[in-house]
């Protein structure tokens, strides 16, 4: 019987439960089925059990792409480089700039719309539906706002309907779309933009979370000097290429890079990153060190006793990895929910919009536009992502403060 192994992918573009759920349908038929996937929403992460010895990664990618998404092979470093990556203006600055202008572009629209008809209340709509046209320079303002808040929208509105798996993007879409067919170009641009503003918003919860779970990444350094005890040169190198036995330089004010042994010099230790004591602790040489932890006042040598991946830092964090993804119950079903959920809410928004007119007469405009605000007010996304972000937020506060819980099902059971 084959060793099984677990591949790790960064995801690219997986930012809520409608991704993981293309990306199940997308990879798991190619490794035996979706129970052999893991996912961790918060960190962009794919986690994929295989054969030993398959040559499953090229093929896994090939699928990723095909839902519109980008996987890359998982690593520490590549998980720093993302990290700089989305502190870039672009990707910083981006979507609170479409929103922003969105939003100014909004009230510019309702105040020119208000000037030219000098009436408040056939702005908002006041039971009026479709009464008067609005004025063109307005409806000008409103569309530029609309395009500025779908600007991150629509893309994934687009991957869903080609994909035939509705989410909540499509959902705004279509509500938008129909707003501007039957006139409503206010309506249309103020749902566009409080969704957009909803998204920031969640976005912004997000990365927090995030941030929280890389700060214990960040405990440990990820290059090391290594120095060469008959030459005396030193050179940098990756923690992960450093084997045991290797002897590292830690200077004073460092981060010790591995676990080991003090061969030479002595200092004192700030362990508190790993064993939670207030005050740095003296190492002479022949004590134990850990990775993870703050060198004192004096330069050190360190010789190596375990690789990056088993030293005590990579454990605890591998723990917390593992801790997350213990989905608790609420998380699972509130998931599965969504999945039911969204195209059931479409295929009652179009009952709304037909029944009314072809059995009882009633005006098309009035029935799709009550359709419409059933899109609007239906959409799950807010509900699908605050377990997950609280569960994480949970988990990191915790791992920082010196306490490792085991996964969302203890801290519910708790």
């Amino acid at each position: 019987m084959k060793r099984t192994v677990k591949l790790s992918f960064k995801i690219r573009g997986m930012d809520c439960a409608e991704e993981i759920g293309a990306l199940r349908r997308a990879v798991g038929p190619l490794v035996g089925g979706e129970e052999h996937l893991d996912f961790d929403l918060l960190d962009g992460k794919m986690t994929v059990s295989v054969a030993e010895g398959s040559e499953l990664a090229a093929a896994i990618q090939e699928a990723v792409a095909r839902t519109g998404m980008t996987a890359v092979p998982w690593s520490r470093l590549a998980m720093q480089r993302d990290a700089r990556e989305e502190e870039s203006l672009s990707k910083r600055f981006g979507k609170p700039a479409a929103c922003v202008l969105g939003g100014v572009l909004l009230a510019a629209g309702f105040t020119a719309d208000w000037i030219a008809r000098g009436d408040l209340l056939a702005v908002l709509g006041a039971g009026r539906l479709g009464a008067e046209r609005v004025p063109l320079p307005a409806t000008l303002l409103y569309l530029a706002s609309a395009i500025a808040g779908a600007w991150f929208i629509a893309p994934k509105a687009f991957r869903a309907a080609r994909r035939a798996r509705p989410d909540m993007n499509l959902l705004m879409t279509i509500a938008a779309a129909g707003a501007m067919a039957i006139g409503e170009w206010f309506e249309a641009a103020a749902v566009v933009f409080l969704f957009s503003l909803a998204l920031l918003l969640e976005s912004w919860s997000v990365e927090r979370a995030r941030r929280a779970i890389r700060s214990l990444l960040d405990v440990s350094p990820a290059v090391a000097t290594v120095l060469d005890p008959d030459t005396g040169r030193t050179e940098e190198k990756p923690v992960e290429a450093i084997p045991p036995g290797a002897t590292v330089l830690v200077r004073p004010g460092g981060r010790i890079p591995v676990d080991g042994v003090l061969v030479r010099g002595s200092t004192s230790v700030n362990q508190a990153p790993i064993t939670g004591e207030s005050l740095p602790v003296n190492k002479e040489e022949g004590d134990e060190v850990f990775a993870g932890t703050i060198n004192g006042e004096g330069a050190v040598e360190i010789r190596s006793t375990k690789e990056a991946k088993d030293t005590t830092v990579a454990r605890i964090i591998r723990m917390v990895e593992e801790a997350r993804s213990r989905r608790a119950p609420s998380e699972q079903w509130v998931e599965k929910f969504a999945r039911i959920y969204t195209p059931v809410m479409i295929g009652l928004a179009l009952l709304v919009a037909a029944l009314p007119p072809l059995l009882f007469g009633g005006a098309w405009s009035r029935s799709v536009y009550q359709a419409l605000v059933l899109l609007v007010i239906a959409c799950p996304c807010a509900l699908v992502i605050s377990t997950p972000v609280s569960v994480v937020a949970a988990l990191a506060a915790s791992a920082r403060r010196g306490v490792l819980v085991k996964g969302g099902r203890f801290l519910e059971a708790v």
